[in-house]
């Protein structure tokens, strides 16, 4: 006897504005002209394609029988609930059914659990399993990370929250001999993981002409699951595989609307995730190094593949400096944001670019997160307090960033921040440091861009990459302590400095 266990993941992102330019928000908040009005248009498309016909589906099979899980964005209810209200009470119809389970993840589809202290990662989770009381009335048992991002810290996390068991990806680095299709442990919570070969042949392979298997039906898959050794077989894909990936006319709703029944006829039962995770756990799993379900690759690089990637989520953690709003700041800790930026080649390269919107180069969509940042920063530290110190350690869009060049070429790098200068310092190369000390670059922009005069007079005195590493660390230690630690007197500083402007 196989149990199968079903999930679905339920996201739409908040997708930027690629037309935003810091300052001109044309008549609307800034928040609003952020993110682009074809979240609205896009929403609209998928309900009418997928959500709403899959739904009326599921739902018809959850009164046979059929049970699977639900895994919601905050991101995505919001959305449903301004746009789409009728979409929303199918799914909370979903979520009253006995046969169905809804799961956590973070509220916001983020990249937190990247993050160097979890405590982001974790309050995301709160507000998520908060959302769910709200919106559906339950309290969800088992979690899935954004795009099953798993490793050690983050099953610390998930057992911190009082979670049953937690999802990730069932890769072969991580279980060498061992099947996906038991239930782990890991850091004292059960782990559940997916068999991605199943899972793709339905999300990815169903329509592919040239895969020896197609056409898939469900009676063929059915037989295969009758036949998988193991305890359970963790089935998890996108909702979106049902008439926005998959068309309606490739069958993909028939194959659904069959499989139930020809799982029946096989011996093949439905679980949900809460009752596979009671099985006892086969062996602990030690995940030092992160994974996830994204690319063939399984791991971070979909979000942290390049220094584009790098530079843009360590300039948001450095954010939270900045974050009197964070809903915003939150809405720009999207994965999806950092998967645009991914520069990979092949059948990825080309799942990267069709969830791109408009057609955006990965650098087209650095440069317009950046500029969102950007603006978003400067409007804040305008209002904090130092206000000097605030708007030289804000992030700066593209145009004010400092590109180290070579006499030749760009070298690649270049710093939004003064932080991000400090850092790169460690990293440019020779002749691009000694190019632009010999051209008083540095302290050019130092002074003309960061508005830190005393900072130039000292760089300018530097001649090698050690003291201007020294120099420029000193600094902005002493600024982010200032701005963490402003008083009465550094508020009277910033009174003399407001009235010298």
């Amino acid at each position: 006897m196989t149990r199968l266990c079903i999930g679905f993941e339920v996201h739409q992102p908040y997708r930027l504005n690629s037309g935003f330019r810091p300052g001109n928000y044309g008549g609307k908040s800034p928040e609003e002209a952020y993110f682009s009005g074809i979240n609205r248009e896009i929403l609209e498309r998928v309900c009418r394609k997928c959500y709403n016909p899959a739904t009326a589906l599921v739902l018809e099979l959850l009164d046979q029988g059929f049970k699977c899980a639900f895994s919601l964005s905050g991101t995505l209810v919001e959305q449903l609930e301004k746009w789409e209200p009728d979409t929303l009470g199918l799914f909370e119809e979903v979520a009253r059914h006995r046969n169905a389970e809804m799961l956590c993840q973070t509220y916001y589809h983020s990249v937190a659990s990247l993050f160097d202290d979890p405590s982001e990662f974790e309050e995301q989770v709160r507000l998520h399993r908060q959302l769910m009381r709200d919106a559906f009335g339950v309290t969800p048992a088992v979690m899935e990370n954004t795009e099953f991002l798993f490793n050690n810290a983050i099953a610390e996390s998930a057992k911190r929250l009082g979670f049953k068991a937690i999802y990730s990806e069932g890769v072969e680095r991580l279980l060498g001999w061992r099947s996906p299709n038991y239930v782990y442990s890991c850091r004292g919570i059960n782990l559940l993981l997916r068999n991605y070969q199943l899972s793709d042949d339905i999300a990815f392979r169903f329509t592919n002409r040239q895969w020896p298997e197609w056409p898939l039906t469900a009676d063929k898959y059915a037989s295969w699951l009758a036949a998988t050794p193991g305890d359970y077989v963790n089935v998890f894909i996108d909702y979106e595989t049902f008439g926005e990936h998959q068309w309606e006319d490739t069958g993909i709703f028939e194959f659904l609307r069959w499989l139930p029944r020809e799982c029946k006829a096989r011996g093949v039962e439905f679980w949900k995730p809460s009752e596979i995770a009671s099985l006892p756990a086969a062996e602990a799993l030690n995940v030092e190094e992160t994974v996830s379900w994204a690319d063939v690759e399984k791991d971070i690089s979909a979000w942290l593949g390049n220094t584009m990637q790098h530079m843009a989520i360590k300039e948001v953690q450095r954010g939270e400096a900045f974050a009197s709003d964070k809903k915003t700041w939150r809405l720009l800790q999207t994965s999806d944001h950092f998967y645009y930026m991914a520069s990979k080649f092949g059948s990825c390269g080309d799942v990267h670019s069709y969830f791109s919107p408009e057609a955006c180069t990965n650098i087209e969509a650095f440069d317009m997160y950046m500029r969102v940042l950007s603006d978003f920063e400067l409007r804040a530290a305008q209002k904090m307090k130092p206000k000097q110190v605030a708007m030289e350690l804000r992030c700066l869009p593209p145009e004010q960033a400092f590109r180290f060049r070579t006499p030749r070429a760009y070298t690649g790098f270049s710093a939004y921040s003064l932080d991000d200068f400090a850092d790169l310092l460690n990293f440019v190369p020779e002749d691009s440091l000694q190019y632009h000390l010999s051209r008083d670059d540095y302290s050019s922009w130092i002074r003309d861009v960061l508005n830190d005069p005393g900072l130039a007079e000292d760089v300018s005195k530097c001649g090698n990459r050690i003291e201007l590493l020294e120099v420029t660390d000193r600094r902005r230690k002493e600024l982010w302590s200032r701005l963490k630690g402003a008083g009465p007197a550094e508020r009277r500083r910033e009174e003399v400095w407001s009235r010298s402007r």
